[in-house]
């Protein structure tokens, strides 16, 4: 499973791997720290993160964990991911969170790279996709909305802070990849 590659012909998907460690932790910045992970990752962190992100794939676990690629699938721009287990959600749906490297910001991708992950998501027998966004966090809300997801409620997450959810339909025969605008 670890041969699995999504790609638009502009960005490609595909599982992280341990030589993505020094690209990935060099792209980290402030907004990826605050919005998503909540601690600057470290060498040894980031090496157990990528291993586990191996391991679910190889064991078709809950975790389906992509690597955001551009320049012919070489240049590790972000990454996104797909959670069949996450607190709160319904049978059927499945939560997807990305993040992108600063250098890569504000060029679409992320929509893209959500676009292609939803494709995925339905051809896994995932009927909604859920995107959760702290409510301070304009830029991912844009994203779930040029993506297609509506929203749908605030919802106190497991420490008491509020996140909006957003959502979207994912039937296998009707997921499309919309051109961006």
């Amino acid at each position: 499973m670890h041969d699995v590659k999504l790609s638009d012909g502009v960005v490609t998907l595909s599982p992280p791997r341990l030589d993505d460690v020094d690209e990935h932790l060099a792209g980290e910045d402030e907004q990826l720290v605050r919005w998503l992970s909540g601690g600057p990752g470290t060498r040894e962190g980031t090496e157990v993160y990528f291993r586990h992100c191996i391991e679910q794939w190889a064991t078709r676990g809950p975790l389906r964990a992509f690597g955001i690629r551009v320049t012919a699938g070489s240049t590790l721009a972000g990454y996104i991911d797909l959670r069949f287990d996450v607190a709160g959600l319904a049978p059927g749906q499945a939560n997807i969170s990305y993040g992108l490297y600063p250098a890569w910001r504000g060029q679409g991708l992320v929509t893209r790279a959500v676009r292609l992950i939803c494709r995925y998501a339905a051809a896994e027998g995932v009927t909604q996709g859920v995107i959760r966004v702290d409510p301070e966090n304009s830029r991912s809300a844009a994203v779930a909305r040029r993506s297609g997801f509506t929203y749908d409620k605030r919802v106190p997450e497991a420490d008491g802070n509020p996140c909006d959810w957003y959502v979207r339909s994912l039937t296998a025969n009707r997921v499309s990849t919309p051109r961006p605008r």
